[in-house]
């Protein structure tokens, strides 16, 4: 696997966020306190929400090193500051104290960690869930592209509370108009995404059209009333969370997590390493890892995990626009097939294809 990865850089925050519901990944999971999970690191968030649910184990595995360095400063947030500090130091609420919290963070940070944060503290002022690539290409669509189509009143009406006919009326007579679906398709298209959104090498597998899908896709989403108080989608157009957090972000969920942050280890490398310091894991949350891998090498990955899982693990997945299913290409291995189309429904992640939900035989 460390092939396919040559060509994609490491040095910068990728994610600031996790972009897949930590919601359906509990529910998916179903976390037990004797359960090992292995997660995919990305921004720390839904691994920190797998800690509320009070697992023996979560080990947080990323290639790249600057995203588990954005892990470890949370992490030390969890640890030294009270809730409403926490919102105000990562962003979800309003601060001009940011680098004065920071002071009280870095206590808990090993003297690189605290170099390398002490070298982007005007990240850390501005707020670090909006410092990712993949949230800056959100802010360029939300001030360069948005205003083009539709004025702030309509982007507010589109989060009102309201019927299941009247947001599908509103969507279809005042939202999806031409210049939206011409724009969209153009911001969303395979080569600016590439350019500003996802390094270029994670769409190379894409055989759909890029824009297409995700119009249809937003489409879909938008005309529904989950729209209304999705948080994905609230930060998409509106440039912050608003009142519906994140849930590793919540207030119910934060002194959970806090008590179990000696459960949680981050881990530099790839899976396959991991597996020769920890193992035994019997829940897996794979992120969209395999989007970027052809045919051959996704199997030769799926094997891999399955090997170093112990019977009955189960693995949760996303797949953007590249179909790959463990249970399709390694035996033994069954699809809870009733529980991904319920979870597909309620998925903040429309931008998904679907949640796959695999479990391994005895």
């Amino acid at each position: 696997m460390k092939e396919q990865l040559n060509n994609v850089q490491h040095d910068y925050i990728r994610y600031a966020n996790c972009w897949e519901d930590a919601d359906v990944l509990l529910e998916g999971l179903n976390i037990q306190p004797e359960d090992r999970v292995l997660s995919i690191g990305s921004a720390g968030d839904n691994s920190f929400s797998l800690l509320s649910e009070g697992p023996e184990l979560v080990v947080a595995v990323d290639i790249n090193p600057v995203q588990l360095n954005l892990i470890e400063l949370k992490k030390a947030a969890f640890t030294t500051l009270e809730y409403e500090e926490f919102l105000e130091f990562l962003g979800f609420s309003s601060s001009n104290r940011r680098l004065e919290l920071f002071e009280k963070v870095k206590t808990e940070l090993s003297t690189e960690l605290q170099s390398f944060w002490d070298g982007r503290k005007e990240e850390i002022a501005e707020g670090v869930i909006y410092q990712g690539k993949f949230e800056r290409y959100f802010k360029l669509f939300r001030r360069r592209i948005l205003p083009l189509v539709h004025p702030r009143k309509r982007v507010d009406r589109l989060f009102e509370e309201k019927s299941s006919e009247d947001q599908a009326s509103f969507f279809h007579k005042k939202w999806n108009n031409r210049r939206w679906r011409l724009l969209f398709k153009l911001f969303f298209s395979k080569f600016v995404m590439g350019r500003f959104g996802r390094d270029p090498a994670f769409l190379k597998e894409v055989d759909v059209v890029v824009s297409e899908f995700i119009l249809a896709q937003a489409a879909a989403h938008l005309s529904h009333t989950n729209a209304q108080d999705n948080y994905f989608l609230h930060f998409i157009m509106k440039g912050n969370f608003g009142n519906h957090l994140p849930h590793y972000a919540q207030k119910e969920n934060f002194e959970k997590i806090k008590s179990n942050l000696d459960r949680l280890v981050v881990f530099n490398g790839l899976a396959e390493a991991a597996f020769a310091e920890y193992q035994n894991f019997s829940k897996f949350n794979l992120s969209n890892i395999f989007e970027y891998m052809p045919k051959d090498l996704f199997q030769n990955v799926a094997q891999n995990l399955v090997d170093n899982s112990v019977p009955n693990a189960r693995l949760v997945y996303w797949n953007l626009m590249v179909p790959r299913k463990i249970h399709e290409v390694i035996p033994g291995i069954e699809s809870d097939a009733e529980l991904t189309k319920e979870l597909i429904k309620k998925d903040n992640g429309f931008f998904y294809m679907g949640i796959q939900i695999d479990t391994r035989e005895k």
